[in-house]
This record gives C-alpha cells, structure tokens and sequence, in this order.
C-alpha cells in the first residue's frame, strides 16, 4: 500500500520557480526560504523536491476542495456574496502551532496530518468550480505558493471561463513567485502573524518576506487584504499592533484588514480565546494609524458595527454583515457610495448578484475527482 508521501511524490512534474546549481543542487524560488536543495532531499515545504539536479513540483491532485462565500476567504471588498471554488494542495513553509489547516497544511511534516489527495486536473476544477455556481476560484487551505506551478495552470483554465482567481496565502513570497503569478491572479489575501521578526521564527519564516510581498502586490495592482489572528500574549501588545497597523497604512490607507480571534486549535492550547474587546482594541489602533477599512472578524454580532463597510468619507454603511451573511448592499453601480459618491476602494460587480451560501458546504453535486489510492 502506498504511502502519502509516496503518492505526493509521484504526483509531481519538472517546476518552473528554480535554478540549477552546483553539484546538482537547485535553488527554488516559490517562496521567502529561496531553499538550496541538495540531490534527493525536499525543501523546507517537504512537497518540492530534488531529483537527479531536477526540482519536482505537486501537480495532478489537490487535497480537498469547498464552496466557501467569499467573505470566509476573507475577501470584503471583492465581490461580496460570490461563491468561493476554493482548493488546496499539500504542504507548507512554515509551522504554526495554531494551524487551523493543519491536517493538509502539515502533511508529511506531523505524522497524525493524513488527507489522502484527490487526482485533479485543471480542466475538471474549473468545471466543478461554474457547476456550483462560483464566481472566484481560489488556492487556500495549504500555503499555495510552494504549489504555484499548479495554480497556473488552473486558473489559466479559470481565466479563460470568465472566473476571477485568488491565492490565500502567508505572503511569504519573493519577486519570482510575484511576477510568475502575476498575469494569472486577482486577488490576494495575505496573513500578516506579526510584527515582531522573533515571532515569524517561532513559526519557520522571517517577517522581512511578508512585508516585502505586501508592497510588491500592491504595486503589481493586485487587489490585497490582509489578516491578523490576534493571539493573546503572542502578537496583541499595542506596540506591535501600532507596528503593525503604521506599515500597512504606509502601503496603503485603502488596504482592508481584518483583525480574526484566535481559538485554541492544533498545538497551541495555552493561550485563552481571544476576545470581543480584544478585537476592538486593536480596530481603535488601526484607525489612529489612518487605516479606513478595518474589519473585526470571527466573533459575528459581539464586535459592534465592525463588521460592516461604511464609506471612509461620509460613514454611511455600504455594506452590512452578519458574519458571512450580507444583510444589505448600496454601492452603485460604479463601487461608489450612494450617499457622497465617493469611491469606495475594490473590485465590485456592477450589482449585487444575490448569496449562493452564507456557509461553507462541500459541492452538493457528485465530483469526478477521484482518491489517489496508489
């Protein structure tokens, strides 16, 4: 019987994101580790792997999929109430204690993290993806940039049927990855875990990465948000949120972010949960820093209006939330306030198409992927 890591490494073909090196090492360039791998050895994500001088990439397979309303992802100014195709893959390049994906995203890292993959191709996820009814289709779940070779060629299939592509991702990039991705790519949600460079090692990585793919996204005129689990005595001291919040106001004012609660998940059970006041707390500190669009998630009714887009000009609210819900849209047509008229920052449909799911369900038609069993 085969293993899984005997399946993942079989799954794969020649990557595009490395460069050969001496003694037939390679370099690969999908994310910030720039990993130089020796002959016969996988890089730090355990997915991407050297082979005779060749790196060998995940292709054919993905490791599970869901319909997902947009807001989950979250994306709140992209299209609000579209549905979300949205899959994931294997493997990460860091190691977070309090991974909510950590079945998929520790694969062949921790032992107990098993999710046998499905065979896929780009072909039949998009078809999936219209049968549900979707509008955006998304690589989540795991980091999707150690899979981006695979992304491509799924969202090249996405693009030509008129769906809109997005990664949700750790951000832990470098400028090869960006500019591969870029022709191919809408949207792109980046988890900012701190700002505190000793923190990002405690999980496998470096903040200079991160902040690095923030400004280069935003340049490449890519629509980005960006995520903030606020854990209690790891990353919510006000010094660092005021860090935090001056940086990504220095990118942008017009940046939504969303400041989520933390649950005790995976490893990590010492922390408590993190609570409505936390969240607020944080949200009065992104504003003193000029953020406009400040979002308090995962805590649906216990935070305020802090679920809602309201124009940054005149305050009017827009957009209301409840959780994931949309209880009312008013922008125009245009992605205008019907109010002052001002333009509220985006990527919007011309009207609100109505909300397929306010939750996440498995697509409710029979898939033809298929367990890879051997």
């Amino acid at each position: 019987m085969a293993t899984l890591r005997d399946i993942v490494y079989e799954s794969v073909r020649e990557g595009e994101l490395y460069e050969k090196l001496d003694r037939n090492r390679v370099r690969c360039f999908a994310c910030g580790h720039c990993c130089p791998i020796p002959e016969g050895q996988p890089g730090v994500c355990k997915v991407r792997y050297n082979k005779g001088g060749t790196l060998y990439v995940p292709w054919g397979y993905v490791g599970g999929v869901q319909c997902d309303p947009i807001e989950k992802k979250p994306f709140f100014h992209a299209y609000p109430g579209a549905l979300a195709y949205s899959f994931g893959m294997l493997g990460c390049d860091l190691h977070c204690a309090y991974c909510q994906n950590w079945v998929t995203s520790q694969a062949l890292r921790d032992p107990n993290a098993i999710s046998p993959p499905l065979g896929a191709s780009p072909e039949l996820m998009v078809q999936d993806a219209l049968r549900q009814g979707a509008k955006v289709l998304v690589s989540t779940y795991n980091e999707p940039l150690i899979t981006s070779e695979w992304a491509v060629a799924i969202f090249k299939e996405a693009k030509a049927a008129g769906l809109v592509t997005g990664f949700v991702s750790n951000g832990n990039g470098t400028p090869q990855v960006l500019e591969y991705l870029r022709p191919w790519i809408d949207l792109f949600k980046v988890d900012l875990k701190s700002f505190d460079d000793r923190h990002y090692h405690e999980l496998g990585g470096r903040i200079a990465p991160i902040l690095d793919t923030i400004r280069r996204l935003h340049q490449m005129g890519l629509w980005v948000e960006i995520v903030t689990l606020l854990i209690p005595g790891f990353n919510d001291s006000d010094d660092e949120l005021r860090g935090l919040t001056d940086f990504i106001a220095g990118v942008s004012v017009d940046i939504p972010w969303h400041v989520t609660a933390f649950h005790k998940d995976y490893k990590m059970d010492d922390p408590e949960n993190t609570q409505p006041s936390d969240l607020l707390r944080a949200v009065e500190i992104g504003k003193k820093a000029g953020l406009r669009y400040i979002y308090a998630g995962n805590l649906p009714g216990r935070v305020g209006d802090q679920e809602n887009t309201r124009c940054h000009n005149c305050g009017e609210t827009v957009i209301q939330r409840d959780g994931y819900f949309i209880e009312r849209y008013r922008l125009t047509a245009e992605g205008t306030c019907p109010g002052c008229k001002t333009p509220i920052p985006g990527r919007w449909s011309a009207k609100f198409e109505g909300q397929i799911a306010d939750r996440p369900f498995l697509p409710r038609r029979a898939s033809r992927l298929v367990t890879i069993l051997n």
